[in-house]
């Protein structure tokens, strides 16, 4: 195990010790597959506006059926990952300093979650952005294993 830091807690003159263990690579590596994840949505995107016409700066087709619909359902799966992407990497790179394992777990599921998510909306029906909803599972554990870490640094068990 290395040892990240210490830090001094103003109020009580404690120090914390964070220690990162070297499972903490499969952390780093979740999280690099999930940039993989927001590029290849991206590209995504980028096709469907060549193909469609959709010249930046115009988020969304103002269709709202055929190719327009369509090409709002490729950029509204991508926008969405963009809208909880700051959360989630918080959440997986806070709880996996204490839980590296079910972290990564739990970031490799909210991405599958994610790319199921996508793929259904691909489809030009948004209902079946619903695939992806398991993705949350792992948010939630993401959530837990945050929770616990600041918990412990508190002291709180």
């Amino acid at each position: 195990m290395v040892v990240f830091s210490r830090f001094t807690a103003l109020a009580s003159g404690t120090t914390t010790v964070v220690e990162i263990p070297s499972d903490y690579g499969y952390v780093v590596l979740t999280g690099i597959a999930s940039a993989c994840l927001l590029t290849w949505q991206s590209i995504q995107v980028g096709q469907m506006r060549k193909k469609f016409g959709i010249h930046y700066p115009t988020m969304y087709s103002q269709e709202t059926s055929g190719n327009g619909q369509l090409f709002n359902c490729y950029q509204r799966a991508h926008q969405n990952t963009l809208e909880s992407y700051p959360i989630f990497l918080m959440l997986l790179f806070t709880g996996g300093l204490q839980y590296p394992i079910p972290s990564a777990l739990g970031g490799a599921v909210w991405i599958a979650g994610k790319v199921a998510y996508s793929q259904g909306y691909y489809t030009g029906d948004p209902k079946n952005r619903m695939r992806g909803s398991f993705g949350y599972l792992g948010l939630f554990v993401l959530l837990g294993s945050s929770s616990l870490f600041g918990a412990k640094l508190l002291g709180w068990y």
